[in-house]
Formats: C-alpha cells, sequence, structure tokens
C-alpha cells in the first residue's frame, strides 16, 4: 500500500482547535474506523492482523470499533503491516493515538459516571445534529437544576445526597455545548406524557417549563415538538433513544436506546435508518415547532 493512503487516513483530524478536540470515544471510532480501511485496503484479515500482534480477532474488531483503547506500540506495528512506513505519517497518526487516550472533560465526573454514559457524553459532545425521542422526562441538556435533581433522585433512590449533586453538576457541564459559538442542532420530540407528569413541586414544574419556552424562544439550534396524546400510536412507543450525526464524513450516525441498566448504541446503516425514519414519521405526527410554545403555556397555566 502507498503511503499517501494514511495521509487521507488523518487527513482532517486535528488535535486541538478543530473537528474532534475534546471526545476521546469519537476520536477512536474515527482512527478505529481508519485502521479497519487501511486493513482491508492491504487485505489483511482480522485473524492475521490478530496474529501479528499475537492477540485474538476478537481485539482486532474491538480495536476498530473504538471498543478498547489504542495502544500506540499495536497501532504503530499495525500501520506498518498494513503498509504505512513514511516516518511523518505513521507520527501524525500515532499523535492522534495519543490525543485519543486522553480522558475528556467528564472524566472528572467518574466517580458518578457510568462506563456506558461516557461514550454518550463523547457523542453528544461532538454532534453537529443531535436528535431525540423522549417519552420520560426532560432531555438532559434542557433540564433545569432543581428538575435535574428530581429526576435523579426517583431513579437512583439508594444514592448519597453527594452523588446527586455531583450527577447534576455533570448534567448541568453538558448544557454548555448549547452555548459555544457554532452549537449542535438539538431537535427533541417530547411526548405530552413529560408535560403532564408531576416531578418534584409545582414551582419546580413551572419553572422547567418556563425554560423549555425560554429556549426555543431564544435558541434558534434548539427544535422541540410536543407529541400530543391526540396524536395516538407512533412507531417510537418502545423507548426513549438518541441520534447523533457528526461533521466528519468517516463518522455514521449512531443511536444510542437507553434501558434501565444501561444502554445499547447502534451504527449499522439499517439500524439507524430505523431510528431515523421513526424520528421522521413522530416529527409529522408531532405539533409543528411553531405551536410548541404555546402548548407548554397551556399546560403551565394548569400546574
Amino acid at each position: 500500500m502507498a503511503d499517501s493512503s494514511v495521509k487521507a487516513a488523518v487527513e482532517g483530524v486535528t488535535v486541538a482547535g478543530g473537528q474532534v478536540s475534546g471526545a476521546a470515544t469519537v476520536l477512536r471510532l474515527v482512527l478505529g474506523r481508519r485502521l479497519q480501511d487501511l486493513r482491508d485496503a492491504a487485505g489483511i484479515s482480522f485473524e492475521e492482523a490478530g496474529r501479528a500482534l499475537d492477540v485474538t480477532h476478537a481485539t482486532i474488531r474491538r480495536m476498530e470499533k473504538a471498543q478498547v483503547g489504542l495502544k500506540v506500540p499495536y497501532v504503530e506495528k499495525l500501520l506498518h503491516i498494513y503498509g504505512v512506513t513514511d516516518p511523518q505519517e505513521v507520527d501524525a497518526f500515532l499523535d492522534l493515538v495519543r490525543e485519543a487516550n486522553r480522558p475528556g472533560w467528564w472524566h472528572r465526573y467518574r466517580d458518578v459516571l457510568p462506563d456506558w454514559f461516557s461514550a454518550f457524553v463523547s457523542l453528544e459532545a461532538e454532534a453537529d445534529q443531535i436528535r431525540a425521542y423522549e417519552p420520560h422526562y426532560v432531555p438532559g441538556l434542557l433540564q433545569t437544576e432543581a428538575y435535574a435533581a428530581a429526576v435523579l433522585r426517583a431513579g437512583m433512590p439508594h444514592a448519597h445526597a453527594n452523588e446527586i449533586d455531583r450527577l447534576v453538576a455533570l448534567r448541568l457541564a453538558r448544557q454548555e455545548l448549547l452555548a459555544r459559538k457554532q452549537p449542535p442542532l438539538l431537535w427533541v420530540v417530547l411526548d405530552e406524557t413529560v408535560l403532564r407528569r408531576p416531578i418534584g413541586r409545582p414551582t419546580v414544574m413551572r419553572a422547567q417549563i418556563t425554560h423549555l419556552i425560554d429556549s426555543v424562544a431564544s435558541a434558534p439550534h434548539v427544535r422541540l415538538q410536543i407529541m400530543p396524546f391526540s396524536a395516538g400510536l407512533h412507531p417510537a412507543m418502545y423507548g426513549p433513544f438518541h441520534l447523533f450525526r457528526f461533521p466528519l464524513a468517516e463518522l455514521s450516525d449512531v443511536v444510542c436506546a437507553e434501558s434501565l441498566v444501561g444502554a445499547a448504541y447502534f451504527d449499522q446503516r439499517d439500524d439507524v435508518s430505523t431510528f431515523r425514519e421513526a424520528l421522521d414519521r413522530m416529527c409529522a405526527q408531532a405539533a409543528p415547532v411553531h405551536r410548541t410554545e404555546a402548548i407548554l403555556s397551556g399546560i403551565r397555566k394548569e400546574i
């Protein structure tokens, strides 16, 4: 393989001030995908790559899927096996590997952050479009502090107060991405149930709905649609999920579907298309964006 092939593998990815400057998991996804491309172009199987590193073929698969960290010596040897010999090309790739292995800003919350949610925060931080369906509560990026505390206490009844405080702080820190110079598009379909179910005291719910009204009115990058009871059944009644889209062409869309004990991530085209189609259908069924403020104001008066 010509050394120029790896130039494409690192072109457009910068360590600071560029497209993937803060999310180690996302950068690992990019590098893993590019290692896969290099391996495929070299005509080398998982088994052959694994034998070269004295690891199992499953380890190579996990590296390419960003399910494990990338070890610099392993990647350096793989690049050599895949025919990449230009020292500058190799050094550039390995610099990105080192960057990918550095913890993200959310690492300081590792004492309360589940492993599966680290990936979620990373995807959220680097997406340029976040679409979501939420049937249970207001999404974390749009929660007030009091509402977030009430939701977390309900979901974690045995947690210590300090743990709840730390998780609330993490949730509020995540919201800073909406204040960035170029924030992602956040497009949420919110089930009417979310607004009707009491969470915390009435003052908490009123303040939360006011915050939603202000967010929709003042933030052109936030689109909020309400799925009314009158819409009846719809395609996504199975549960909440988020769909992330990235500015990097190398990354396919990723869907995160949450459950009581964790989350499942999907990036295969057919799976993602199923979720995207469900969202598109719901957006057609839900009240249009220009009606959202009036709906929220009406519900707020009833609290």
